[in-house]
């Protein structure tokens, strides 16, 4: 991989494409020192990130994905479609990437939903 833009686009279309498929495949995205903020909830370590993940109120789920800026943090900034509602979500999501060898794993995972 190269260059900070080209990461953010592989990371962010293989997590999307994972999460609105198979949300238990994440689990080799996160580390034990990984955490996840979700909506102000903290979840520390890959099975407490994965669980919570794959124990949302919801089955069906298509991801979006309008902007990605890549920094050493990159938000996201997409709108989510849940349960084939016709009124998709607006939501922001930032990961902190790790370099793990030849990879990255997600240190840091904040989502927010964006209301209004």
């Amino acid at each position: 991989m190269s260059g900070p833009d080209a990461i953010a686009k592989q990371f962010v279309d293989f997590y999307y494409n994972q999460f609105d498929n198979d949300r238990s495949q994440l689990a080799s995205l996160y580390r034990e020192s990984s955490m996840l903020s979700w909506e102000s909830s903290p979840f520390q370590g890959s099975t407490a990130i994965v669980e919570k993940l794959t124990t949302l109120p919801f089955q069906k789920v298509l991801h979006k994905v309008s902007t990605i800026d890549a920094q050493p943090s990159s938000p996201t900034v997409a709108s989510l479609l849940v349960d084939d509602s016709e009124h998709p979500l607006q939501f922001s999501q930032v990961f902190q990437l790790i370099p793990d060898g030849g990879s990255y794993y997600v240190l840091n995972d904040i989502f927010r939903l964006i209301y209004g």
